[in-house]
Parts: C-alpha cells; structure tokens; sequence
C-alpha cells in the first residue's frame, strides 16, 4: 500500500466540499434535496466513478456517529420548548411505538417475502425504522416549508428524539443474533437502562452546561464556540459511558440550552448551526464514498420493493397506530407520515452488522443505502406537493434582517424582541408617546414596507408594523398587550 499525503488527502477533502456545495445549490433551483446530492458526489468520486478508495467502515460508523452527536445537539438548541411541549407525549409516542412498529413491518415483509431469516429480518428493520434528524431539518429548511398545526414541531422532536430506540434496537439485535440462547425479553432491561440514564444525563449534564457557559469567563468569544463542543462531547460521552443513551442526552441538553438565556447565546447558535452543516455534508460525502454502486445493482429488486413497502406501508401504520389516540387532523398525520424520511442514520446503522461480521451484512449494507437514496428522492423532492395536496401547507413568516443585533449577558433580565402592532389594538394609529409605555421598554427600530424607521415620539404606529423591543419581563408584556392585542 502506498504512502498517503497529507495534502493529497486536504486536497481532496476541500475539493469533495467544494464540488458539494455548488452542486447543492443548483439542486437547490431543481427541487432536488442537498443531502441526496452530497451522497451523489461522493459516489462519483468513489472507486466506481473517479477512482477514490475508502473502504473503511469503523471509520465511516465513528466520523456518522460523532456528526449525529453535534446534529441532534443542534436540533436541540433549535427546538421552541413552548412550541414543542404540546406534542411530546405524541413524539414520544412516534419514538417508540411508531419505531418498533415500522421494524416489525419491515421484519415481516422481508421475512416472508423474501425468507430473510427472522432476526435478520429484524436486523433490517430496526436499522431503517427512525427517521434522520438531518434529513428532517435540513429539508424542512432547504423547502422553507410552512405546516399547518403541530406537524413541524412534531416532526423536529421525532426526528431527534427517535434514534436512540433505533440505535438500541440495533445493538439489542446483534447480541441475540450473536447469543440466541438468552432470548428477546433479556434486552429489555438494556432498553430501560439506556433511556433512563439517557435522559438523567441529559437534563443533569445540560444544566451543568448552562452553568459553567455563564460562570466561567474566557478571555476571548471564540474560545466559547471550543467550550460548548467540549460541553456537548461530555454530554454525549459521558452519558454513553454511564450506560445511558448519547443521542437522547445530547439532544435533552441542546434542548435544555436552546431555551435558556446565556453569554454569547446567538453567535454560539450560529456556530453551531454552521457545524451541524459542515457535519451532514462531510457524513454524506464519507458515506457515499463507502458504496460502490456497481455493488447495489445485484440488490436492486430487493431495495426497491422494502423501500416501497417502507414508505407507503410501513411508515404510515405506524405512524397512524401512534397516533392513534392524538386529538390531530388526519391530513396532519398523514403528512408526518410522509415527512418520514431516512437519512444517514441507517447507513451508519447497518454498518454495526458488517463490523459485527453477521452474516448477509453486505446485502443488508447495499439494501438500506438504496432505501436511503429512495426515500429522500421520493419523500424530499414532494413534500411541497403533498404538504399542498393534504391542504396543511401555510405560508412562513418572513422575519426582517435587522441591522442590528443583541447578546444576552445571562446577568440581565432584559430581552430583545420583535412585535407586530395588529389591527384594532391600542398601538394602531396611535403615537408612541400616547401608549405610556414603561420607562425600562425601549423601541429600537420599526419595520414598515420593508423599511426601518427609528421611532420617535411623535412616530405613528400603523396595523403591520414591526416594533423591535428592549425590555424585561414585564414591562415586555405590556408593550406586548398595548402593541398585539386587539380593544
């Protein structure tokens, strides 16, 4: 085997992103999801198309396992606690029920149709069951896609909240495929074990996390972007170490930062924000690098009619049988049915059998990585149909760019907000100098006509307009009830 340089490898490396991105955005103008093309351009570049060489799946399980860590922490960070606690028990609901139903399906499907012996068959089906985080946000956010009711913060909280069941189906899996004798009922325990752990950690370690970003004090901004992905691999780490699951304490703990005021709030989001991307491109890069697809060719029979199955039957009753008892519209639970897409999670996932050496590894490898390319072909590119088909698409608020920007201290109360004067409330019409509004409110800028106006007193507020605030908490309410809530 030859030497390998260093800059050869950069080279490639800012190449493969390069070619990612650009490629991404004219996709982006043909409705084509940017993760399906990131995996197309590291099939191109692979052994079948310009000649690069990887074939090392240990590697490509650690690089997907440490990008889903700063994924899920991510969505965590990004997740609207009063937006989402609505759905919770519905999410937990899809997280558990809905994946193991989604595995049995596939199970039976595949075991009967095709004779894959039983526990293979549940192999297969625990390793496609969750749907990817970063397929899910990242596609919602490419569409920009606006969903009527619960259905966007419902579908964010499954995505993040349902692979670690997958990940312990997986795990749970191997070990009766390795030791039969001990029988399905002992994995319970291990079950249990991982998502309680899990979430202790997660609401344990976050809250410690919360206290030392506002306690310790570095001598320079950036050194508080190390100090978080410091934070978030102990989190990950530190709860996968105790026995618990990773993936839930890392998103727990996202959660639990992401509705909490502390230093440096916005630019630690935005960086994180620019991590989790840089992470999904360079996982979908190394994963498509990973298949030869020559090699999905001999399976492609196969792959298509379990992808099928798994999109048009396996998803859809288990979504429905989770949310069975859901007080929700059915073209809501018909749309997180179809929101049900697959990403990099199973593809890392199925390399677990191949490094555990079970027996048809390769062919479920190449199976679940053609499921993967069909579901966030099929699923991804009409989501926008289907989102209109079901009448449940709403348009997305456009939020002004204002030119300027506000960082909590965490020692402060105070907040800066932005709030709509409505028709018929005590604002329309009227003067700021007439609504005696608090002393400690301040009214930094106004948007009208996609133009900003610095409020005077003599200023007339006019039903549209946006008000930026600097307030504390209470006297943010009454700018709130004077400005949004109509006589």
């Amino acid at each position: 085997m030859g030497e390998v340089h260093v800059e050869l490898v950069l080279l490639a490396a800012g190449v493969l992103l390069l070619v990612s991105l650009v490629v991404s955005r004219l996709g982006g103008r043909l409705g084509i999801p940017g993760l399906l093309l990131f995996l197309g351009v590291g099939m191109l570049f692979g052994s079948d198309g310009l000649g690069i060489q990887f074939h090392d799946y240990r590697f490509a399980q650690a690089l997907g396992t440490l990008a889903l860590c700063f994924i899920l922490f991510q969505g965590g960070l990004d997740t609207n606690w009063t937006q989402t606690r609505p759905v919770v028990r519905r999410g937990l609901s899809l997280a558990t029920i809905g994946v193991l139903g989604t595995a049995g399906i596939m199970a039976a499907f595949t075991h009967f149709a095709f004779g894959l012996p039983w526990l293979v068959a549940w192999l297969l089906g625990a390793v496609v069951s969750s749907t990817d985080a970063s397929a899910v946000f990242s596609v919602l956010k490419e569409r920009q896609l606006g969903l009527k009711g619960d259905v966007t913060p419902l579908l964010e909280f499954e995505s993040g909240g349902n692979d670690p069941m997958a990940v312990f189906l997986t795990v749970g899996l191997l070990e009766l495929i390795a030791h039969p004798e001990r029988g399905v009922l002992s994995i319970v325990p291990l079950f249990l074990q991982e998502m309680v752990i899990g979430a202790l950690a997660g609401v344990v370690l976050g809250r410690a996390a919360l206290w030392i970003i506002n306690r310790v004090q570095l001598q320079f901004e950036g050194l508080y972007s190390v100090l978080s992905i410091a934070l978030a691999l102990v989190v990950f780490g530190g709860a996968a170490v105790a026995g618990g699951s990773g993936f839930l304490a890392i998103y727990i703990a996202g959660v639990i930062l992401g509705n909490a005021e502390f230093i440096h709030k916005r630019s630690l989001i935005n960086f994180h924000d620019g991590l989790s991307w840089l992470m999904q491109v360079a996982m979908f890069l190394t994963l498509g690098l990973l298949v030869n697809p020559r090699d999905l060719l001999p399976t492609a029979g196969l792959a298509i009619a379990c992808a099928l199955v798994l999109v048009f039957l396996a998803r859809p009753l288990s979504v429905y049988l989770s949310l069975a008892n859901a007080k929700m519209p059915l073209n809501e639970k018909s749309m997180v049915a179809w929101v049900g897409l697959r990403g990099a999670v199973p593809i890392v996932l199925a390399t677990f059998p191949l490094l555990a050496g079970v027996p048809q590894a390769t062919t479920l490898f190449n199976i679940v990585f053609f499921i993967v390319l069909t579901s966030v072909l099929l699923q991804g590119t009409t989501l926008t149909l289907v989102a209109r088909w079901l009448h449940v698409r709403e348009q997305v608020p456009v939020t002004p760019a204002y030119p300027i920007t506000y960082t909590p201290t965490a020692h402060g109360k105070s907040d800066m907000v932005e709030v709509d004067v409505r028709a018929g409330s005590a604002a329309a019409g009227q003067r700021i100098v007439d609504l005696r509004l608090p002393p400690e409110a301040l009214l930094i800028l106004v948007h009208r006509a996609g133009e900003f106006l610095i409020p005077k007193g003599a200023t007339q507020l006019i039903p549209g307009d946006s008000v930026l605030v600097l307030a504390d908490g209470e006297a943010l309410e009454v700018v709130r009830e004077r400005l949004g809530t109509p006589t």
